[in-house]
């Protein structure tokens, strides 16, 4: 029986549309294949700067060229869940005016529990309480996990919910970790809110992580972070006394946040881990759970290698890495530095997801930021980098505990290394050619 008129216009008209979405579909995927493996700016400095990193010059010009406001701060460490979740707990149980928290990860379970009831509790005695969320990074996290915190008066919001009118903005993530207390208090570094950062399981221990509690004139910087995303997420300024009538005391060590957010493809943070590794004389030591560096970080470590006998070290995930197939990635990407005297470590006991990096033994950098494309020029970051010989003394000691229980990469161990999938193969070759 032939088909009528009016069936023919269908399947013509469902043909079309099948096209279309088709099309659609690999559009939006080359503009994903893009982002993550598309050329990047290629940084560079070709003057080196000439002068001392613990001058006022050098402060002023790093300041500058990462739009990073100078204020002063004091910094205390925070090792592994078991000191930070302790300290913002108190701080948040101790509030009197304002508690803003933003994270990628925000899972559920006896850490999530605790902190919001913590915050639920602040909330009934009118404390305001403000949460950003990323969609992504707590995917699994239901809204319905926050009811208590909303009906005590706490605010929620998911940073980029995805929606069918939010698409576009898939690939951009909050992957701030950062918690402001009565704009006093500040908190930032690489730990979200997951049991996974406080209790072992039979199959993972305990995450390796570090946190810093941050007081003084920089807390401002973290708040006018805050601020950013809170805009960004509700729609609201944040004012009033609560956030704002806060003392900034003047005392500390020399520091500045830097703030990052894509935009042409390349961000302040870049800029500033660039600019440090270009003005290293003596170390650079960086510690980072996904180590994949581009071609033009990979060419100033080894520049520094080379040309100025900088030790370069660099420690990263070794087999607890929660995403395997970054480390396999990463061995392939860093070939290159190996052969040009850098040394590489991968931590063995457990996966290790702090962010650090320390230059000269003068200035640290401490934060969200993960040395690799995405959280270089895809996610909104938050760094502090503060000139403080006492505090870059403690995050290497750490480090050098850190190796300790660490495996050093060789040539022979990268050459052993199994053939990946034609899947990850693919990934790769465009990955070579960016490294």
């Amino acid at each position: 029986m032939a088909d009528t008129p009016a069936q023919n216009r269908s399947r013509t008209a469902t043909r079309a549309l099948a096209a279309i979405g088709v099309g659609g579909m690999v559009l939006y995927g080359s503009r994903v294949l893009l982002d993550f493996f598309g050329p990047s700016i290629p940084y560079s400095m070709p003057d080196d700067p000439g002068m001392a990193l613990d001058s006022e010059e050098f402060v002023q010009f790093l300041s500058l060229i990462t739009d990073g406001t100078v204020r002063r701060s004091r910094m205390t460490r925070l090792k592994n869940g078991s000191e930070f979740y302790r300290a913002q707990l108190e701080a948040i149980r101790r509030a009197k005016h304002a508690i803003n928290l933003e994270t990628y990860e925000f899972m559920e379970g006896e850490v999530g529990r605790e902190f919001l009831d913590a915050l639920a509790e602040r909330a009934r005695a009118g404390v305001e309480v403000r949460i950003i969320v990323d969609a992504l990074g707590s995917f699994s996290t239901h809204l319905s996990y926050f009811d208590e915190l909303r009906a005590a008066g706490g605010k929620m919001r998911w940073y980029h919910p995805i929606r069918w009118d939010t698409w576009q903005k898939v690939n951009n993530r909050t992957h701030r970790k950062l918690m402001i207390v009565d704009g006093e208090t500040g908190f930032i570094g690489g730990a979200g809110i997951a049991d996974f950062w406080l209790h072992a399981t039979a199959k993972a221990p305990v995450w390796r992580d570090t946190v810093f509690c941050v007081e003084g004139e920089a807390v401002a910087g973290l708040i006018s972070t805050f601020c950013e995303n809170w805009l960004e997420s509700s729609g609201e300024i944040l004012s009033g006394s609560a956030q704002f009538a806060f003392r900034a005391l003047p005392e500390g060590s020399t520091s500045f946040v830097v703030s990052s957010t894509p935009h042409g493809g390349g961000t302040q943070a870049r800029i500033l881990f660039q600019a440090l590794i270009k003005s290293a004389r003596k170390s650079i030591r960086i510690t980072t759970p996904y180590f994949l560096p581009d071609r033009s970080a990979r060419r100033a470590l080894v520049e520094a290698v080379r040309r100025r006998g900088v030790q370069v070290q660099i420690l990263t995930a070794g087999p607890r890495i929660d995403h395997p197939m970054i480390r396999r990635m990463s061995h392939h990407s860093v070939r290159h530095l190996l052969e040009g005297g850098a040394e590489i470590f991968e931590y063995q006991p457990s996966m290790i997801h702090a962010k650090l990096m320390t230059v000269d033994g003068l200035w640290s950098v401490v934060g969200s930021t993960n040395f690799d494309h995405r959280s270089f020029a895809l996610n909104d970051e938050v760094n502090l980098a503060a000139l403080d010989r006492e505090l870059a003394r403690t995050i290497e000691n750490d480090f050098l505990e850190d190796l300790q229980q660490s495996q050093r990469l060789t040539m022979s161990m990268l050459q052993e290394r199994t053939l990946l999938g034609r899947a990850e193969g693919l990934i790769e070759d465009p990955l070579e050619q960016e490294s």
